[in-house]
């Protein structure tokens, strides 16, 4: 019964530890793209999603694809605006290779420093050739 128990709590610590370095990578994935959105770097931004991303606006409006993201973005008409997001939580599945982020999210008019609206998102992310990328993430536009 000891050698299980021994291997049970190894097996435990193996997993903790390999959870926590994917939420990290996740993390800084997360950090760099909210970098790129805040310096209007968009072909940056893409870089760390999937080619097939869908992405539900605040507002409700479906986009499917990056291609479709970046037109969407590029035919924006209004005063520039970045969109930082902040999660509370991530939870990564190792055996699909996939993770449910979720948390806040604010949009700041461009040289501004005082959010002018933000909600709540869900991102899903898929670890493709070894990186995490986004294949999915849902805003809702709450008041403040």
């Amino acid at each position: 019964m000891k050698g299980f128990s021994c291997l049970f709590l190894c097996f435990l610590f193996h997993f903790s530890f390999a959870q926590e370095s994917e939420k990290s990578q996740i993390l800084a994935q997360r950090a760099k793209s909210n970098a790129a959105l805040r310096a209007f770097d968009e072909p940056l931004n893409a870089t760390f999603l999937t080619d097939d991303v869908l992405i539900t606006t605040g507002a409700g409006t479906l986009i499917s694809g990056k291609e479709a993201l970046m037109g969407y973005i590029q035919e924006a008409s209004g005063p520039r605006m970045y969109w930082v997001r902040t999660p509370d939580e991530i939870i990564v599945n190792p055996e699909t290779q996939l993770a449910w982020e979720s948390g806040t999210w604010k949009g700041y008019f461009e040289d501004s420093d005082d959010p002018v609206v933000g909600g709540n998102y869900a991102a899903q992310w898929t670890k493709k050739s070894g990186t995490w990328l986004i294949q999915s993430q849902l805003f809702v536009t709450l008041p403040k």
